[in-house]
């Protein structure tokens, strides 16, 4: 008699983020499970679908908070838990995160799972800040499991009181899926000549140093000090270039003033969303992340792996996704000065550039292997499992 397979779905605000579970769910599916997918609709969510070969549900989620558009949500989410009867839910992302949870519990799902990637009340006030912070309490407690994706994110969890000790971990080194840096991001894969080629396609000189920049255009990831920093940088440096590569978004969007200095700029180059980044970090010298908060933020490990130095700023995630003077440098957040500063070092040593980034493909190669976070989480779900069916 063929065992029944163990049904998991997976919940999450937008479907960008599947993108983030490369290789995962193919593993975990090796392993005898049923896997699906639930997010805002898109062609995303199709090509997830498509690539991972499961099925797909799309479910509109909003990342602003919206009663009634939550309520359909949570309804919708619900009457596929009771149709499907999984046997666990993993959620991601506050907003995918909280609805997901909650409809699972309504449900009766056994195993429910929060995924924990960031917490956005850091940087909010308010009111906003409250409903934020309830969120991630409720999330917390009706949940089987609390998965962390870095131990800053975790210790912020624990002090605020959202989750109890025992229940919130992190897995390995944390990062959402680790870094496949033997074939996906690795520059000795590309075919000869990709930095010329994409150095070309973007019409910037090929003796340039480009400054990239990769994530959503918005203001949290500290676009406003990146644009104060280029404009002091940009008059002492002619041959460089800043490329900007990810989504414009209207929620928390950039100052409409700042955005359009950096539009009109003739070096500055956006590419808008790209699926493939690898000959894009190929094409670039120093990778910058000046944001304000973050889980643990997978573009400065997809970089170092890259052979790229990283300058990103001192916030849970990002000091332990950068060794501060090995693979990198560390900055305040919001301290544009110092951002430029620390970017001015790195333009006028090409040398610490080069030590820096084999350190980081190093250090990526040894503690972020993907195989393992896969692993570890697999033997989470079978343990939750174990206790929840008892001796």
């Amino acid at each position: 008699m063929r065992k029944k397979p163990i049904v998991l779905f997976h919940v999450t605000t937008v479907p960008e983020t599947f993108g983030f579970l490369r290789g995962q769910i193919a593993f975990i599916k090796e392993r005898g499970f049923e896997i699906h997918a639930i997010a805002s609709p898109g062609v995303l969510l199709d090509e997830t679908g498509v690539r991972e070969n499961i099925q797909v549900h799309p479910v509109v989620m909003h990342r602003k908070i919206s009663p009634l558009a939550d309520l359909r949500a949570l309804y919708n989410l619900f009457r596929l838990f009771r149709y499907y009867k999984p046997t666990i839910v993993h959620a991601h992302t506050p907003k995918g995160g909280l609805l997901g949870v909650l409809a699972a519990r309504i449900a009766l799902v056994p195993v429910v799972i929060y995924g924990m990637r960031g917490l956005p009340f850091v940087t909010a006030f308010g009111f906003k800040k409250t409903i934020l912070c309830l969120s991630e309490i409720v999330a917390c407690r009706l949940s089987n499991l609390v998965l962390a994706v870095s131990f800053g994110i975790r210790q912020c969890a624990i002090s605020h009181r959202f989750c109890q000790e025992k229940k919130l971990i992190v897995l390995g080194q944390g990062s959402s899926n680790g870094v496949d840096a033997e074939s996906r991001y690795n520059p000795g894969k590309l075919p000869a000549g990709t930095r010329e080629k994409i150095r070309r396609d973007l019409q910037i000189p090929s003796d340039s140093i480009i400054l990239g920049y990769v994530g959503r255009i918005v203001r949290d990831k500290g676009l406003v000090e990146l644009e104060e920093a280029w404009q002091d940088l940009r008059q002492r440096f002619p041959k460089l270039y800043l490329l900007l590569s990810g989504p414009v978004e209207p929620q928390d969007p950039v100052p409409s003033q700042v955005l359009a200095r950096l539009q009109e700029d003739p070096r500055v180059r956006f590419t808008g969303w790209v699926n493939y980044m690898p000959p894009i970090y190929a094409s670039m010298d120093i990778l910058i992340l000046p944001t304000y908060r973050e889980g643990f933020p997978n573009t400065p490990l997809e970089a170092a792996a890259m052979k790229l130095p990283v300058v990103t700023t001192q916030v849970d995630g990002c000091v332990e996704a950068v060794l501060n003077g090995v693979t990198g440098l560390l900055v305040p957040p919001r301290d544009s000065r110092a951002l430029a500063e620390v970017l001015e070092r790195l333009l006028l040593n090409p040398d610490l550039r080069r030590t820096m980034g084999q350190a980081g493909r190093r250090r990526v190669l040894k503690e972020f292997k993907p195989e393992r976070l896969w692993e570890l989480l697999y033997k989470q779900y079978l343990d939750l499992l174990n206790r929840r069916q008892g001796p």
